[in-house]
């Protein structure tokens, strides 16, 4: 039974954007859902969060300013909106969902994950 399944990954220009999208099984009971992302040869990083009824996002550092997650729990799913992208975001990218953490920040709190989706950012 496949849980959390992502979409929208592809491939952009520097400065470009996408949209990807998590939809998860209406089954699952989450208190947050969030994104991580994993670039060859390094540790899944997280990227963004937010608290199942939350309007607000929590973002790592390296995209404050340019992702916008946002969550739709009544359509069972949740988007990363992703801007200017670099280089430096080329990655698979993965939801997650949690029963613990409010943030999804905490990657041994993470109960669910989606398959993963690759954005490639050229230069």
């Amino acid at each position: 039974q496949v849980e959390l399944a992502e979409s929208g990954g592809g491939s952009v220009p520097v400065g470009g954007s996408l949209r990807l999208s998590c939809i998860f099984s209406k089954e699952m009971v989450n208190r947050c859902m969030g994104w991580f992302r994993q670039a060859p040869g390094k540790e899944r990083e997280w990227v963004a969060g937010i608290y199942m009824f939350g309007e607000n996002g929590f973002y790592a550092d390296s995209v404050k300013g340019r992702f916008t997650i946002s969550q739709y729990y009544e359509k069972d799913t949740f988007d990363l909106e992703m801007n200017m992208l670099k280089a430096e975001d080329t990655a698979m990218y993965y939801c997650a969902a949690s029963h613990l953490s409010t943030t999804c920040q905490d990657y041994a709190k993470i109960d669910y994950w989606g398959q993963g989706t690759q954005v490639t950012v050229s230069s």
